[in-house]
């Protein structure tokens, strides 16, 4: 018999000062226009995540980042028919090229929906920051590694990766939203 699967975390870990403010609603227009792309590298219009359905659209730094990968793995525990019953859509949008899609959703067991925004439009129109790093204190139950050892990780995963980069700009901060057919963002 096959072991039942963890339960996904669902504990609330802080906000740091500055970051839960909302975009502006032109802000979330323009950003509505940009493209994504698909597993296969197929456009598509951002809002098409969004516009006809609830969507929790979470914006990761990058696919090598430990703590991403370890935030993904924890997202890949949420079973579907929890979000069938509630009638939303569970969205991971990563920053580099859409060849590295699928093999992060392998390596992370996540099965949801996962888009690329390359060129990080969406990022910049939302405002996300660039280059700062987290001085929160709260420890979030989604990181299992320390530092040093999923830094170690990260780089080897970028070394013997089939193709060695940054998978993404590793400045880049990332960001969640919830979205729908009413273009709010909360």
């Amino acid at each position: 018999m096959a072991a039942q699967p963890a339960p996904p975390v669902t504990q609330q870990v802080g906000r740091a000062r500055g970051c839960g403010e909302r975009p502006e609603p032109g802000e979330l227009r323009e950003a509505s226009r940009c493209l994504v792309q698909d597993g296969d590298g197929r456009s598509i219009p951002f809002k098409a995540l969004y516009g006809e359905q609830k969507a929790i659209v979470l914006f990761v730094r990058n696919f090598l980042c430990y703590t991403c990968k370890e935030y993904v793995e924890d997202l890949a525990k949420v079973p579907q028919s929890f979000l069938q019953e509630a009638n939303v859509r569970l969205i991971v949008i990563g920053q580099s090229s859409y060849h590295h899609i699928k093999p992060f959703c392998n390596l992370t067991g996540y099965t949801h929906e996962m888009y690329v925004d390359p060129q990080r439009e969406i990022y910049k129109t939302l405002g996300m920051k660039r280059g700062e790093g987290n001085n929160v204190s709260v420890r979030s139950p989604h990181v299992k590694s320390n530092a040093l050892l999923g830094s170690i990780r990260s780089m080897w995963r970028a070394m013997t990766g089939p193709a060695f980069d940054f998978q993404g700009d590793p400045a880049q901060q990332g960001g969640a939203l919830i979205l729908g057919p009413a273009l709010t963002g909360t």
